[in-house]
């Protein structure tokens, strides 16, 4: 099973969850930004949740299906459409081959995912199918889609999950098949849905009346004493805005700049997705997906877990705030978030059981 790329979007990469365990040879993680809505897209199709999926960033591609398949799109709002009807999120949908999917500009959220059943079919690199574009490994060729591009599906599931996606895939194809006045629809979707998992500090009122300000839990960095007490406050009471130089590897924060009361050199370290590093002329960067394996700039804090599928979510011109956490609060709330998506998956797998479509 094939999917033909007509327009690639702004940037869109194969992407599963990551290759861990080569950060000592300096490789980066990598994988979805957002892993929350990447594993619930997998869920939705029968697929592994770590299976390769496509990402999809501000603006989605034009995709069209070689075959019949059952797909299923989470993430950020891109109003996609199925040969121009809307296309509904975050549930299984069969569609029919020759049907045309295709995004728009992200509404709300930055980035958006398409799960097929069996995956996207790449050549695993290190034991990832995610794509690198600054090493130039994974997904496809090593870079973002291009218009022409065929990806390949796979069968990354288990048997329980095979069962399940074909299930659906039947199901829905019947209902598509009995269409009003005898026209075979190209697709069908279920009534359900799948919500994600909660984010009661996703957002806070503006002062300004037109954005939301997401706010992200921090636990401190091993530097945050090294700030000048005036920084540490403003970290956490001001205003950051996402620039728009931000991408997988770090998002770049416009504010008041923090200062250091230490102006040694830090020898390099080892850094991790959601390290707040703060470089010389004082404003923020929280490291993200891609990021670089080592660093020596002093790291005020450090993004949460769980919240960073919020970060990725954020998009220039956004504004956040952080509020501190223990550790301990931050393992509580991981292992929360964490029992959400088993009781999720748990509830996917029951509507194939009683075949609630």
């Amino acid at each position: 099973m094939t999917i033909i790329v007509m327009k690639p979007g702004f940037h869109t990469t194969v992407q599963d969850l990551g290759r861990p365990g080569w950060r000592q040879g300096g490789i980066p993680e990598g994988g979805a930004m957002d892993r929350i809505a990447l594993r619930i897209a997998n869920m939705l199709v029968g697929n592994a949740e770590g299976a390769a999926a496509l990402e999809l960033t501000l603006n989605g591609p034009q995709l069209r299906l070689e075959q019949d398949v059952l797909l299923a799109v989470t993430g950020a709002q891109m109003a996609p459409t199925i040969d121009g009807e809307p296309l509904p999120q975050w549930r299984p949908v069969w569609a029919a081959a020759g049907a045309v999917i295709a995004f728009g500009q992200a509404v709300s959220g930055c980035r958006a995912y398409v799960a097929v059943a069996g995956g996207i079919d790449a050549v695993p690199v290190l034991g990832s199918r995610s794509t690198d574009t600054r090493a130039g490994i994974g997904g496809i060729a090593g870079r973002a889609l291009r218009g022409g591009d065929v990806l390949p599906c796979g069968s990354d599931a288990d048997a329980a999950g095979r069962a399940r996606a074909a299930a659906w895939h039947a199901s829905l194809a019947a209902r598509a098949a009995a269409g009003a006045e005898g026209r075979r629809p190209n697709w069908a979707a279920p009534a359900w849905f799948a919500a994600p998992p909660r984010t009661p500090l996703l957002a806070s009122p503006s002062s300004s009346g037109k954005r939301s300000t997401t706010v992200l839990r921090v636990v401190p960095g091993a530097e945050y004493g090294q700030f000048r007490e005036a920084a540490r406050t403003a970290f956490m009471r001001e205003r950051y805005r996402v620039a728009p130089a931000s991408d997988r590897m770090g998002v770049r924060l416009d504010g008041p700049p923090l200062e250091i009361s230490d102006s040694a050199e830090l020898l390099s370290h080892g850094v991790i997705a959601g390290t707040v590093q703060v470089p010389h002329g004082g404003t923020p960067i929280i490291l993200a997906a891609d990021c670089q394996t080592t660093g020596g700039y002093p790291k005020i804090a450090h993004v949460i877990s769980a919240d960073l599928p919020v970060l990725a979510q954020c998009r220039p011109g956004d504004w956040l705030t952080f509020t501190e956490v223990t550790l301990g609060e931050a393992q509580r709330i991981l292992l929360d978030q964490e029992r959400e998506m088993r009781l999720l998956s748990a509830a996917i797998r029951l509507r194939s059981r009683i075949h609630l479509i």
